[in-house]
């Protein structure tokens, strides 16, 4: 084959991926406006009734009547059930109103109130559903819509959030951050960690050690990177360290591609104690030695236990020079049974996550 045949077949087989790249950019741009038009559409529905029912006193039973005369004009055209209807309507109040149903509605007549800059319309209409009906206000509802778009959640793993209160749980484990790390990756970082973190996936019996809970991490390290949140890498378990001709092994480490530093965690099934957060900070201030490189930042440390006392925590985390949270593990067995049965199961998130 002669060269030139050689350049021109790669050449073409650059274009041809160039071409596919912008094919896939207009599907997803596609995609993406025909659900804000939906969004919009189911907005503007539900600003209708909202106003027509405030300015004419009609109540409730309304909507299944409008419902019936809409499928009737419309009978191809989805979402116009009363179900549908009732959650157009409350979408709409939700989002308008600075209390969830607070707000008198015949007030939003006087407002030209449009979806606007919300981010509702870069996410479908069942996520949206889930959002603004199990979040208690409107920044709840405005973080989970931020996370689904960041992390590309599916709405089995978004219910799966909502139901282990992610909101409730972000940003609220004890750390001396603040103290050991300089703006603004304090913050950052403080947000990136969890309290408590929730291990649904254990299928542990009564009776279990740190090693079995290690093991079953590990075994499931897709389930337990999804509870970790998006930006950790799994680098290894047990991960060992040479110091002063000592070996020491580290339970689980990984690195936080976005903090662009190590994160060492450590299991412990038992309350907190003081001395363990001695210990973390040893292990920090050896990867920093062994493994950190000139461009990453401190590495950082996660205390997980049964259980702990935040005084206790405060007062021991604060004599120590490397930064660190400890925040609580549940497992399976400590969810309450309404919980459980209200989850979707591990092969649906599974299956979310493949498609």
């Amino acid at each position: 084959m002669q060269k030139d045949d050689l350049s021109g077949q790669e050449a073409y087989k650059n274009w041809l991926g160039e071409l596919k790249e912008k094919i896939a950019r207009t599907q997803q741009k596609t995609v993406m406006a025909v659900n804000a038009a939906l969004i919009q559409f189911y907005w503007d529905l539900g600003k209708d009734i909202a106003e027509k029912q405030a300015s004419s006193q009609w109540g409730d039973k309304i909507v299944e009547q409008i419902a019936v005369d809409l499928r009737k004009a419309f009978p191809n055209l989805k979402g116009l059930s009363a179900s549908n209807l009732k959650y157009c309507k409350r979408f709409y109040l939700f989002y308008t109103t600075t209390a969830i149903g607070q707000q008198p509605v015949d007030q939003l007549q006087k407002q030209d109130r449009t979806i606007g800059q919300q981010a509702v319309d870069q996410i479908p209409w069942g996520h949206n559903i889930l959002i603004f009906t199990k979040s208690k206000n409107r920044k709840e509802a405005e973080f989970y819509i931020a996370h689904t778009i960041k992390n590309g959640w599916s709405r089995n793993v978004l219910a799966l959030q909502i139901k282990t209160d992610l909101y409730g749980r972000q940003g609220k484990s004890v750390t001396n951050f603040a103290l050991t790390l300089p703006e603004p990756q304090s913050e950052l970082e403080q947000q990136t960690i969890k309290d408590p973190y929730v291990f649904d996936f254990m299928g542990l019996g009564e009776s279990f050690k740190e090693r079995d809970i290690e093991i079953q991490l590990i075994n499931n390290v897709t389930k337990f990177l999804l509870e970790l949140d998006k930006g950790f890498a799994f680098m290894g378990k047990q991960y060992q360290l040479e110091i002063a001709n000592q070996d020491y092994y580290l339970d689980l480490l990984f690195y936080h591609v976005n903090l662009k530093c190590y994160v060492v965690i450590e299991l412990k099934n038992t309350k907190f104690l003081p001395e363990y957060a001695g210990k973390l900070n040893f292990y920090l201030s050896a990867v920093d030695d062994v493994l950190k490189e000139k461009d990453d930042h401190p590495t950082i440390g996660i205390l997980l236990c049964r259980d702990k006392n935040n005084v206790e925590v405060e007062y021991a985390l604060r004599g120590m020079s490397q930064p660190m949270g400890v925040s609580e593990f549940i497992l399976t067995q400590s969810l309450t049974d309404k919980l459980k049965s209200n989850l979707p199961t591990i092969e649906e998130i599974e299956q979310e996550l493949e498609e």
